[in-house]
């Protein structure tokens, strides 16, 4: 039981609340880390661990979420897969969150093919890092879009490009009874409003996407609504359903029937 590094609280069996890990080589990061989440998240017993290798020492218990720090090491890396299985083994029901020095987009599309819920690059602020274990607590999945682990803000001008998100279409004209026009939304949604729609369509709650926009919860609200209307939907997940379904059905295009004049 030597991996244990000091949990925060002694597992005698005898403690019912949830529990959450957080894995750390070092000492200090560990505890700033522990700190911090004590802080933020209540109703938690932490546990901090310095390597995997006590994992076994959880095995029954109701472990909530893990927190593993990779550090430079790329997700293939044979001694993250070995984390990642010794997680999986026992502790089944976990959500698994990487805390990673790397932010490129195929270090965090590699993770979440692994089943990892959050990955966190050690670039983003820390109250951008707690809305992401909100939402991965909450059963969410976390991975910031790659324009968001930039620090120039200028970039967040470029976001709509994330995921291959097309320019919008032009209006084509067609032989006269039927015309081809563009549905409202790929129209109207104004270079905000796509921005917040690439990060609905992340499930970042309303808190997490004022904070990566630089916006007020108030405005992010207002965007979403703007943008239910455009999309004719009653939620944000019909909106990002519609989107989507534009986008692979009918490459941004929609047909509409017009008598001829």
């Amino acid at each position: 039981m030597d991996d244990f590094a000091n949990p925060a609280v002694p597992l005698n069996g005898a403690q019912k609340s949830p529990v959450l890990v957080i894995i750390e080589h070092h000492v200090l990061a560990r505890t700033c880390i522990l700190n911090i989440l004590k802080r933020e998240l209540a109703g938690f017993e932490f546990v901090e661990l310095a390597t995997t290798s006590g994992l076994n020492w959880l095995a029954g218990r109701d472990v909530r979420l893990i927190t593993l720090h990779t550090g430079d090491k790329r997700i293939t890396d044979p001694s993250i897969e070995d984390s990642l299985a010794l997680i999986a083994e026992y502790c089944p029901n976990a959500y698994v969150a990487l805390l990673s020095n790397r932010d490129d987009d195929a270090t965090a599309s590699a993770a979440m093919q692994r089943g990892v819920r959050g990955f966190f690059p050690t670039s983003i602020p820390l109250e951008v890092a707690i809305a992401g274990l909100r939402l991965v607590l909450a059963g969410g999945v976390y991975r910031p879009l790659a324009i968001f682990g930039q620090s120039d803000p200028s970039n967040l001008n470029t976001i709509s490009e994330y995921n291959g998100a097309p320019e919008l279409p032009a209006l084509h004209a067609g032989n006269g009874a039927t015309m081809i026009v563009p549905e409202q939304t790929m129209v109207d949604l104004t270079p905000r409003e796509q921005h917040v729609l690439e990060a609905l369509k992340l499930g970042l709650p309303n808190k997490l996407i004022a904070v990566k926009l630089k916006l007020s919860e108030n405005t992010v609200k207002m965007h979403i609504q703007h943008i239910m209307r455009k999309c004719s939907a009653h939620n944000r997940t019909e909106a990002v359903l519609r989107w989507s379904q534009r986008l692979s059905g009918h490459n941004g295009h929609a047909r509409s029937r017009l008598p001829p004049s």
